[in-house]
C-alpha cells in the first residue's frame, strides 16, 4: 500500500513544472503542486515558475545568507554543485528526449548530488567547530534553540511541520518573500496538498488512457512497461546486474524511449490538464494557499534577479 501511495505521489509530482518527487517532513508525502494561480489583475492563470527560476531564488537565498553570516563573523559558502541542466527535475512524466539521451533518468546526476551533500563545505565547517562555537554558528544561521518557531498543520491530517524563524535564514526569507509566516504556511500547503487528490488522478479515465497509449508505444519500442514508473524501476533493476557503463547505456535507452512516447502521446499535457481539474475541486482555503504560494514565489523571483544571475 505504501509503495502504491509513493508511486501515486510521483505521478502528480512529475506533472508540475518543477516536480522532484514526493517529500514531506513529519511523515506525510507531498511536493510542489502545479496549481493554476492567477495574474495580479485576476485575469486567468499565472505562468508557473520553471526550475531555472526556482534555482535562481535558491541561489539568491544562499547569497543573502552568506552575506549575513559573514557580517556575523562566520564563513559561509554558496554551494551550487549542479549546473542548470543537471538540476532539471525528472518526475513521473519525462518528455525531453535530448536530455534523456545524455542523462537517462539522472542516476549519475543523483549520485553527484549525493556526493555534494556529503561534502557540503558549510556542514564540514560546522562539524569542525567546538561545541560552544557551533552553538553560536547555529544561532547566527537560524536562531538556534532559542529561536521563535512557526508551526503549521499539514492538510489532510498529515502531521505538523515546525520551522525556526531567526538568524540569517530568516533574514534572507524576509528579504525574498516578505512576511515569513505567510510564506511558511503557503509553502507547506503547496508542498503537501497532493495526497488529497492524487488517488482521483490515478483513477481518471483520460489520464489512464494516455498512460495506456504510452505503454503501447513503449511496447512497440521493445520496452513493455505498463507505466513510466515501471520503466524507471526496470532500468534500475537491470543496472544491478551490469557494469556501470553498460547499465548507464541501458538506462539512457529506456529513458529516451520513455520520453519519446510521452511526447508523442502528450502524456504530460493530459496529466497537467486533469491535475488542474482535481486541484479545482479542493477546498477554497487550499486553493487560496496555492495562489498565495505562486504570488510570493514570483515576488521572490523579481527580488532574486537583482541579487544573482541565472545558474549556468
Amino acid at each position: 500500500m505504501r509503495g502504491r501511495f509513493i508511486a501515486a505521489c510521483a505521478v502528480a509530482a512529475a506533472l508540475a513544472a518543477a516536480a522532484a518527487g514526493c517529500t514531506q517532513e513529519d511523515g506525510g508525502q507531498g511536493a510542489s503542486a502545479a496549481a493554476p494561480g492567477r495574474h495580479p489583475d485576476g485575469n486567468g492563470p499565472a505562468a508557473e515558475l520553471g526550475h531555472a527560476d526556482e534555482l535562481r531564488i535558491s541561489d539568491a537565498e544562499q547569497r543573502l545568507v552568506k552575506q549575513c553570516m559573514n557580517r556575523r563573523g562566520f564563513p559561509f559558502s554558496e554551494h551550487r554543485p549542479l549546473t542548470l541542466e543537471e538540476s532539471r527535475p525528472v518526475g513521473y512524466v519525462q518528455d525531453d528526449a535530448d536530455w534523456a539521451r545524455e542523462h537517462g533518468y539522472g542516476s549519475r546526476i543523483e549520485a553527484k548530488s549525493d556526493r555534494a551533500r556529503r561534502h557540503n563545505p558549510n556542514l564540514i565547517h560546522r562539524n569542525s567547530l567546538s561545541a560552544e562555537r557551533r552553538a553560536l554558528y547555529d544561532t547566527a544561521l537560524d536562531g538556534g534553540r532559542d529561536a521563535a518557531v512557526l508551526t503549521v498543520e499539514v492538510p489532510g491530517g498529515g502531521g505538523t511541520i515546525r520551522k525556526r524563524t531567526g538568524g540569517c535564514v530568516g533574514e534572507a526569507e524576509k528579504q525574498l518573500y516578505g512576511d515569513q509566516k505567510t510564506w511558511f504556511r503557503a509553502e507547506k500547503a503547496a508542498l503537501n496538498l497532493r495526497p488529497l487528490y492524487v488517488a482521483d488522478l490515478l483513477r481518471d479515465q483520460q489520464f489512464g488512457q494516455a498512460v495506456k497509449a504510452w505503454s503501447a508505444c513503449m511496447t512497440r519500442a521493445g520496452h513493455p512497461y505498463p507505466d513510466p514508473e515501471a520503466a524507471r524501476e526496470g532500468a534500475r533493476r537491470t543496472a544491478r546486474d551490469l557494469p556501470p557503463d553498460r547499465a548507464f547505456a541501458v538506462e539512457k535507452k529506456i529513458a529516451t524511449a520513455d520520453a519519446l512516447c510521452a511526447r508523442d502521446g502528450s502524456l504530460r499535457a493530459v496529466g497537467r490538464q486533469r491535475q488542474a481539474h482535481y486541484i479545482g475541486t479542493l477546498r477554497p482555503e487550499y486553493r487560496e494557499a496555492l495562489d498565495t504560494h505562486r504570488r510570493l514565489q514570483r515576488n521572490a523571483l523579481a527580488r532574486a534577479e537583482e541579487i544573482v544571475g541565472p545558474r549556468a
